[in-house]
């Protein structure tokens, strides 16, 4: 499914119609999906009032009481999701088309679509180490737009501080769901997992993203180089040769112990790279939730 890859997602411009097109041409090639349900449930009638929806009066309640009557209903989703995208400095780098923070958008995006086709309530978070822009869960058209919008207007700036932005960000979730973090996770390995086991404490299902540009794990350059760091703005100069194997191996025990840790804990982690195909994703998500008792 070539229109799954990230360098043609690319070129469209408009974030709604990537989410649309990625989601809808996955989910139609699924046989059945893992979830059900619907919007909303009847709850009770009461009189009309000035302004209400003609659509919702009951009109056999009115031939039988000659009075008007409307439909009250309570909404039921499956669950509130909260989507919570780091846009610190690091996750603007690229070696290629794609930025992570490109990727991650475009990954948060597509999950929002889908969890509002499967009547989800979407909240979503903005943070860096300075600040946070926060819209809590709600299921509508209107909430997605606004959803979307906050995504497609967000821009990498700041340094990182995964756990106070996530503890600060923990505070506002009154009510427990499914929590995706789309990041980098350029920060302490300590603090990040403890960032995630306060999450999974309060009885969240938590759900992570570890968004790395290939380029990161290879470090496949081939002559000294000045390396700058994209949030302190640190230099230093040296031979990619002459760490790359220390330097991989480093960050193989990394994945490994996030892969470790998260299941002790029952947090779904995922490794992705900027240069996989949006589907992998998705699969790998729907998959693990359909095995959720």
């Amino acid at each position: 499914m070539k229109y799954l890859l990230p360098e043609i997602i690319h070129k469209i411009k408009r974030l709604d119609l990537k989410a649309k097109l990625v989601v809808e041409g996955f989910l139609s090639g699924l046989h059945k999906s893992p979830y059900k349900g619907q919007a909303i449930e009847f709850a009770d009638y009461r009189p009309y009032l000035p302004g209400d929806e003609l659509k919702r009066i009951d009109w056999k309640i009115f031939a039988k009481t000659d009075r008007f009557w409307v439909r009250e209903y309570e909404e039921e989703t499956n669950l509130r999701a909260y989507l919570l995208l780091d846009n610190s400095h690091s996750m603007a780098y690229k070696s290629k088309e794609i930025s992570k923070f490109e990727y991650a958008s475009f990954l948060a995006a597509c999950f929002a679509y889908l969890l509002f086709k499967q009547h989800d309530s979407i909240g979503i978070a903005i943070f860096n180490k300075k600040d946070y822009q926060y819209l809590p869960p709600q299921f509508s058209k209107i909430h997605l737009s606004k959803v979307l919008e906050t995504i497609e207007k967000a821009r990498p700036e700041g340094e990182t501080d995964i756990l106070k932005s996530l503890t600060e960000i923990g505070k506002k979730i009154k009510k427990r769901g499914l929590i995706i973090i789309f990041s980098d996770l350029f920060d302490n390995k300590d603090n990040v997992l403890k960032a995630l086991k306060n999450l999974r404490h309060k009885k969240n299902e938590v759900l992570v993203f570890h968004i790395l540009d290939p380029n990161e794990i290879n470090l496949s350059y081939n002559e000294p180089l000045i390396f700058r760091d994209l949030e302190t703005k640190r230099e230093i100069t040296l031979d990619p040769r002459g760490i790359r194997k220390e330097y991989q191996e480093s960050l193989k025990n990394l994945f490994l112990y996030y892969k470790r840790e998260c299941a002790a804990h029952y947090i779904d982690y995922n490794l992705i790279f900027t240069d996989m195909p949006f589907d992998y994703a998705f699969f790998n998500y729907l998959e693990k939730r359909s095995k959720i008792k």
